[in-house]
Formats: structure tokens, C-alpha cells, sequence
């Protein structure tokens, strides 16, 4: 039985789950951004005494890789890999659009009317008129990879020609204000790491896991600073 970490800390809120063979044992959520670091190791104790679970009984741990929040990668990825190194277990690496568009799958497939083939877009702010964002198909297939994107009125005119796209995310509103194609739609979508436990059960009974030494989170776009 394969006892997996699920730890996001990319976006706006945090959340850490405790999974077994894709079941859910326990889930906590932080929604104030700015205590992602003071809310996770602490999280993960909480988590682990009321499973009566113990660190080292732990197979792996999945963690968001972005894009998002630089801080807020940065405290997951080094919180997940600290644990892995001193567990000697591997690490899973999950790109949080993915996550955020697994979440929206299973919300779509719920609709009474069940949509034909379609994309998800997630969008996560980057400021101004910028997202980071994706394209998955309808089997969950990621067909356009992770990207910083200045939005403009025929941005996705080709995507959106072929078929519906779903857009959802913090960044979706945005878009929202300038997109008036018939097969756009919007839809709010509430993720966390829950919406990580497939994706890492697969990836952990495949062995697709990431660098402890060498991998690192995905900021989306270059960071800068001001020149001193």
C-alpha cells in the first residue's frame, strides 16, 4: 500500500493531504498566502498524528513544480525535497496547471449534459494582462505546454475554432473581459492537493520521479530584480 504527501503551495492558497492507494485519509488548507511557510511543516504534523501514520511509513512525496508563486514554490519544493532527502524516499513533481485542470475535469464530468470533446485552459495570474497558463485536452493530455501569455483579444482563436475550451483559474477573469467566442467558457474551479493524488499514485507506480539534486520549480518566467 503506497502512502503518498501531496504538498501545493504554488498559488494563492496551500494545501497538504495524506493519501493511500488514491484513497484520501486527511486534508488541511491554508488560505492566507502569505503563511504558506509558517502553515506547512506544521500541517504535516497535524496530518500525520491524527492518521497515526508516522514520516517513515511515507513512500513518496508529490509537490506542485509550478508555474505560480516564486515564494511559494520555493516552500514547497524545499520542504518537499528536505523531507524526501532525510526519508530517502523519492520525489514527485506535478505542474500545478495540471492539477488545477484535473480538478476541473472532474467537476465537468459531473454536468448532467456531458460536453464532446473540449479543452481546459487554466490561468493563474501573473499581473497586468499576463497569465501562466496551459492547454490539456479532454483525456487530461497536456497539448500546449506551460507558457507566460500576454492576453490579447485573439489569443486561443485557433484552440477556440476547433472546439469549446474551458478556462478557470485566478487569471481566468482577465480573459473574461476581452474573449467573446461562442465556445469560450467559464467556469470557477476550487483545486487543492487532493487533486494531486492521482496524478501521483500514477506517477509513483510508474516510477516517474524527479531530481532531488538537480530539479527545480518551474517560476513560469525568468525572475528579476532591480540592478543595485
Amino acid at each position: 500500500m503506497a502512502l503518498l504527501l501531496c504538498i501545493d503551495t504554488s498559488t494563492t492558497h496551500a494545501s497538504v493531504a495524506l493519501a493511500r492507494d488514491e484513497e484520501l485519509l486527511s486534508i488541511k488548507v491554508n488560505q492566507q498566502q502569505k503563511d504558506h511557510a509558517s502553515f506547512l511543516q506544521p500541517a504535516i504534523k497535524e496530518i500525520m498524528h491524527e492518521t497515526k501514520f508516522n514520516l517513515t511509513d511515507i513512500k513518496a512525496i508529490a509537490v506542485t513544480s509550478g508555474p505560480g508563486s516564486y515564494t511559494g514554490l520555493r516552500v514547497g519544493f524545499s520542504s518537499a525535497k528536505g523531507l524526501c532527502y532525510a526519508l530517502q524516499i523519492p520525489l514527485i513533481a506535478i505542474s500545478t496547471t495540471e492539477v488545477m485542470s484535473a480538478a476541473a475535469l472532474h467537476q465537468i464530468n459531473r454536468l448532467t449534459e456531458k460536453p464532446g470533446s473540449f479543452f481546459l485552459c487554466p490561468m493563474i495570474d501573473a499581473r497586468r494582462m499576463e497569465v501562466f497558463t496551459a492547454v490539456y485536452s479532454s483525456e487530461l493530455k497536456e497539448t500546449t505546454a506551460n507558457t507566460a501569455l500576454v492576453l490579447e483579444s485573439d489569443s486561443f482563436s485557433g484552440l477556440l475554432q476547433a472546439a469549446p475550451v474551458y478556462f478557470f483559474g485566478n487569471g481566468a477573469d482577465k480573459w473574461k473581459s476581452i474573449c467573446m467566442h461562442q465556445n469560450a467558457r467559464f467556469i470557477d474551479v476550487l483545486w487543492d492537493a487532493k487533486d494531486m493524488i492521482r496524478l501521483a499514485s500514477a506517477q509513483f507506480n510508474s516510477s516517474s520521479f524527479t531530481s532531488l539534486a538537480y530539479s527545480t520549480p518551474d517560476y513560469g518566467k525568468d525572475f528579476h530584480t532591480a540592478a543595485k
